[in-house]
């Protein structure tokens, strides 16, 4: 079973299926919803979805026609996203808290990426912060 929650832990779920294929969405929207270079998802089946808590701190905004981004209106995690007509859901893989392993599939949408970020480039890696001068 997989489980995750919004940063403040008001809103939470379960899914009761192995972990799905990884991608890294790189798409206008996704780079705006999340304020990042890219989103990680994981789409799931819907019938293995479903919230555990805090459902009433839910608001959701139609990013696209039929596309619904679930977030927590507390802390303004955003934790899945939907097309109601679809099987899946995606998860945002920032808000799992249960541990996975797999490598992500690749790169989505790189049309649409951020000029400033290159998933080719090798950058120095520090196990926490940047470290002091």
């Amino acid at each position: 079973m997989l489980e995750g929650s919004c940063l403040c832990g008001a809103v939470r779920y379960e899914v009761t299926a192995d972990p799905g294929p990884i991608v890294h969405c790189h798409c206008h929207t996704c780079r705006k919803a999340h304020g990042t270079a890219f989103s990680s998802v994981m789409p799931v089946a819907r019938e293995a979805f479903r919230w555990t808590a805090g459902e009433e701190a839910l608001n959701r905004f139609e990013s696209s026609e039929g596309k619904f981004r679930n977030f927590c209106s507390k802390c303004g995690s955003h934790i899945m996203a939907e097309r109601v007509s679809q099987p899946v859901v995606l998860l945002r893989l920032g808000c799992l808290d249960t541990e996975i392993e797999g490598n992500p599939l690749g790169h989505i949408w790189r049309s649409d990426c951020a000029s400033w970020y290159d998933p080719k480039d090798t950058l120095p890696e520090y196990p926490e912060g940047f470290p002091a001068k």
